[in-house]
């Protein structure tokens, strides 16, 4: 399979498409330097103790109090938390750090931790609609080939490493490194990696913790630790392989940033990542706009006519699947919902992870009668997700036709709205003339020349009024360059509505 990463950087804004053979599979955006990620570390202050929940609200400077529930605290939380509040001179080092004393499961969290104290804590989940952040103290520092567990005590290797002799090879050389009171787990991504690659990664990954370690006793709550590696380099942290054939970035200081990245962790492929330099937006180029558009609606088509709607609420999602205009030419009802189900499957597995659907997913599909095709469909469905990155589970269909889906939250859902305001009345049901746009477009050229001195403007405009201003001996284009002595380039951009601009600067920050 062809995977290729293609990521757009605007005006302080990362968007990353994932494609595999030409097709979205993951997008995900985000503004630079907004904080609260999974796993970023922080010490708060617990603000409220809810006995009723066994759960505790903390402060870690979001807007919204996080949650933590007492089995997030972690076996060894007491041990960690007696170190980092002791006010003696104890030993920093944290492989004397003994843990003798571990938290039972039917405990109350009342009578571990207590209001206004200094806490510990890595997010677990994001903050979503009206949730803040979910915590655990169960600290974990993940690197591309290990992730690194303080206070476990234990190596864990994936099961996908079957070979007995890599495993013991594996597990040999985490042990000659990782320094007492420390646990591992090692990663698929390890397979094969030379011991010096490995050893070195631990040691890092340990140098991160005591760091961690070190600033939670001196530091004022809330405060911020350590922070997760930003979601580009995060994905590639967990994608990058022998398939990931290609990195499309149209930003020369995030291209950088991930060939440097790349190079450190897979010497020699930092030629994969290619900077994007073309007059066409970098969605427009590899089509993911227009995958983007068709792939985000509330009905969603696939093979033959087929379709289905996706519906959403806080916690649970249904997904109802209709054969369209397939059953009007099909004549056994049987075969033809079995052939829809079975091309449902795979646009189901895409949408999920396209947008990062979490919680119950529901799936209504078309009925079938025989259990051998019930069966069908369940097992498909797990090879379709098997690619999955998120944790989750698979039940099989019941008797009225209803697979019922978990999925792992961490993030919240993305959300394109697909829709585009009426580009006559602007939403207002009044009619604006269009011929009207041309001047509307050369006011502001005027203004920021005039008033922003602005010498080299960047415009983005719908397809069609693109190519109207440039066409042509004398263009418009030319002729505002000519009037207004400043250099002028017109980007035809697909994610616009007809009577849409935007303004950028040579270094492509957006105008107001």
């Amino acid at each position: 399979m062809n995977k290729e990463l293609v990521i757009s950087v605007v005006s302080g804004e990362i968007q990353i498409a994932l494609v595999e053979d030409k097709s979205l599979v993951e997008f995900s955006r985000e503004k630079s330097n907004t904080g609260f990620s999974v796993r970023d570390i922080y010490l708060g202050k617990v603000k409220k103790i809810m006995p009723g929940l066994n759960a505790a609200f903390i402060n870690i400077g979001h807007e919204k109090d996080a949650f933590i529930h007492y089995l997030d605290l972690g076996p060894h939380f007491v041990a960690i938390h007696k170190a980092i509040n002791s006010q003696k001179n104890i030993k920093t080092d944290f492989e004397n750090l003994q843990s003798k004393q571990t938290l039972k499961r039917d405990g109350k969290i009342s009578q571990v931790i207590s209001t206004g104290q200094n806490i510990l804590v890595q997010i677990a989940k994001e903050a979503i609609s009206t949730k803040g952040p979910r915590l655990t103290s169960d600290i974990s520092i993940a690197g591309r080939h290990v992730v690194l567990l303080p206070m476990v005590n234990k190596i864990s290797i994936s099961q996908k490493i079957r070979a007995n002799e890599e495993r013991k090879r594996l597990k040999l050389i985490a042990e000659n490194v990782l320094p007492p009171n420390y646990g591992l787990i090692i990663r698929t991504a390890a397979l094969g990696k030379e011991s010096g690659d490995l050893e070195q990664e631990i040691t890092s990954l340990v140098k991160k913790w005591e760091l961690v370690y070190n600033k939670a006793r001196t530091e004022t709550p809330p405060a911020l630790l350590a922070n997760e590696i930003n979601r580009t380099t995060a994905i590639l942290r967990d994608l990058l392989s022998v398939s990931f054939s290609n990195i499309y970035v149209d930003d020369e200081i995030t291209y950088e940033e991930i060939r440097e990245y790349i190079r450190t962790i897979e010497p020699g492929k930092e030629k994969i990542v290619k900077l994007y330099k073309g007059n066409t937006p970098i969605f427009d180029n590899f089509d993911i706009t227009k995958q983007i558009k068709s792939s985000f609606g509330k009905t969603i088509s696939f093979k033959r006519g087929a379709y289905m709607i996706i519906e959403h609420t806080e916690a649970l999602h249904v997904i109802d699947i209709n054969s369209g205009k397939r059953a009007k030419v099909a004549d056994n009802q049987e075969e033809t919902a079995e052939e829809v189900n079975l091309n449902a499957v795979s646009e189901i597995a895409r949408q999920l992870r396209l947008r990062d659907m979490g919680g119950i997913i529901v799936i209504d599909f078309i009925d079938m009668h025989t259990a051998a095709n019930k069966q069908l469909i369940f097992e498909k469905m797990k090879e379709a997700m098997s690619t999955d990155r998120a944790k989750h589970t698979i039940l099989p269909l019941t008797k009225f036709g209803l697979m019922q889906i978990t999925r792992q939250r961490v993030r919240p859902e993305t959300h394109i709205e697909t829709n585009e305001v009426c580009p006559t009345c602007n939403g207002s049901g009044k009619i604006t003339p269009s011929i009207l746009l041309i001047e509307k477009i050369e006011n502001a050229i005027g203004y920021y020349v005039k008033d922003k001195k602005q010498k080299n403007l960047e415009i983005h405009l719908h397809s069609f009024v693109a190519s109207f201003i440039t066409s042509g001996l004398i263009s418009l284009r030319c002729k505002w360059m000519w009037k207004y002595r400043c250099k002028v380039k017109i980007v035809p951009d697909m994610s616009l509505g007809f009577m849409d601009m935007k303004f950028y600067t040579k270094d492509r920050k957006e105008l107001e």
